[in-house]
């Protein structure tokens, strides 16, 4: 081939292949020098990408004549037209542009670095034989930590719904006043504060001050209603009271207000079950024995009163025989048991709530403290808080991390002591043989740093290489970009 005086000063030989090809090993005379003048840059292919498109399409239509920057390529037979290139031009100003507008986004948190695993190879273990007892160990710590995920499940379970028991809440009703014998005009109004408050009960008595470990009392209460004397207080005369307005629990409630009068304060108070309860109705109470209670125990108790009777169906067992006092709940002779649900909605009602009735006295002692009530409530067990700190405890688990993390290093430590003596070992054996497998080993990883392990320079000797759909562009590529004379790469021809 000889060189091409038409192509521009200063610009660098083309390595005779298509972007995108793995790099061919060196050839016989000036060609394999040409592939050894430069490397391609990827990024002056993606430049020049649309001009060559271009090139090869005119290449494919044949020359135009007119053209006065027409340049024959000796011995290729084939016309190339090189296209001048227009400088970029500066977009207007009011035009879109067509790259994406960047959008700053947070960086990733950087993750945990996770750690290897803690068991042994096969190869360490045939060495060291007391590596036995450190996988007994560590099939033990599978099993606890097994066990332990158990154990904590349940209790986020039962965090979930905790147990409570039944306990006894004193609630306490009382009323204080104020300047009810003033004669002057200048001395303070008259007064009078209703208290309402409770404590839950120790063993049946009174503990005087609350225990920090049970709910506050108003937690106790969905909503609580005071009635004063309407002629008196016509402006207010109901004082309104709901949890889930003011969800900050409160130790007792207190009413103050100006009056002189003596009356008659009606409070209502609703109590606040999780879960939920019923009353039942008197049909369904005459059956269970319950009068207030949770749907899942309604439905529980059902069942233990169908087996307790055996009315259960012994050719279909999804089905039960109901006796007098249930045909009075249900109304059927023959229920399905996936429908007693459905079935006992229409006895269920809403809890009653506790009607009180307080005198506000405004002589005599003060407070007057006219009665106490005693109510049942669930209280939840005192241990709900030390599984909480259980679970949010952080120091052991740090403290076991920190224990992984020296086994691992431990670990790495012996596998680099098994590699020098595996090392060691094989050159005592067979110190040729080693030193050659070395060699070799050396040399592969050599080639593959330098980018020649891909090569093969057998292929590449034989015609059916250059045959090759791409090898004709790149022919075109290569003598475009080739040096004026005078310039010429050494070894071309």
């Amino acid at each position: 081939m000889s060189g091409n005086n038409n192509n521009p000063q200063g610009s660098a030989p083309l390595p005779f292949r298509s972007p995108g090809m793995p790099p061919s090993a060196p050839g016989p005379g000036g060609f394999a020098q040409s592939h050894l003048a430069t490397n391609f840059q990827f990024s002056q292919a993606q430049a020049m990408a649309q001009a060559h498109s271009k090139v090869h399409a005119q290449i494919q239509a044949g020359p135009d004549p007119s053209s006065p920057s027409m340049t024959t390529t000796p011995g290729s037979g084939l016309n190339v037209k090189r296209l001048q290139q227009k400088p970029p031009m500066r977009p207007p100003y009011n035009s879109i542009s067509p790259m994406r507008t960047m959008e700053l986004t947070p960086a990733p948190r950087k993750k945990k670095q996770k750690l290897p695993e803690k068991s042994l190879q096969e190869r360490v273990a045939a060495i060291l034989p007391e590596s036995a007892l450190y996988t007994q160990l560590l099939e033990f710590e599978a099993r606890v930590d097994a066990a332990l995920s158990r154990k904590k499940v349940d209790i986020q379970e039962a965090l979930k719904n905790p147990p409570c028991v039944q306990k006894t809440l004193r609630i306490y009703v009382f009323n204080s006043f104020a300047n009810q014998n003033n004669a002057n005009a200048d001395d303070p109004p008259p007064t009078w504060t209703l208290k309402i408050v409770g404590r839950i009960l120790e063993d049946g008595v009174d503990p005087q001050n609350a225990n920090p470990l049970h709910p506050k009392f108003s937690s106790f209460f969905k909503k609580v209603q005071v009635s004063l004397d309407q002629r008196l207080y016509p402006e207010n005369p109901l004082i309104t009271w709901e949890n889930s307005r003011s969800p900050a629990p409160q130790e007792g409630f207190e009413i103050k207000r100006k009056g002189d009068q003596e009356f008659a304060a009606t409070i209502r108070l609703e109590m606040n079950y999780v879960p939920e309860k019923f009353k039942l109705s008197t049909a369904l109470m005459d059956v269970l024995g319950i009068e207030v209670e949770t749907r899942p125990r309604i439905i529980a108790a059902i069942w233990h009163y169908v087996k307790a009777r055996k009315l259960q169906n012994p050719n279909d067992p999804s089905y039960f025989n109901c006796d007098a006092a249930l045909q009075k709940v249900f109304g059927e002779q023959k229920l399905k048991f996936a429908v007693v649900s459905q079935k006992i909605s229409q006895h269920l009602s809403p809890p009653p709530p506790i009607q009180l009735e307080h005198k506000i006295k405004l002589s005599g002692n003060s407070p007057a403290v006219s009665a106490c009530y005693d109510v049942l409530v669930d209280v939840p067990v005192a241990i709900q808080r030390d599984l909480n700190n259980l679970l949010a405890n952080v120091e052991k688990s740090k403290e076991i991390e920190a224990c992984d993390e020296a086994i691992c290093r431990a670990k790495r430590k012996i596998n680099e002591h098994r590699r020098r003596r595996a090392f060691f070992l094989g050159f005592s054996q067979s110190p040729v043989e080693f030193v050659n497998a070395l060699m070799e080993s050396q040399s592969k990883d050599l080639k593959v740093v330098a980018g020649e392990a891909s090569r093969n320079a057998e292929r590449e000797r034989g015609s059916e290489f250059f045959n090759q759909p791409w090898v004709e562009d790149s022919v075109i590529r290569y003598l475009n970009r080739r040096p004026a004379a005078g310039n010429e790469v050494p070894g071309s021809c």
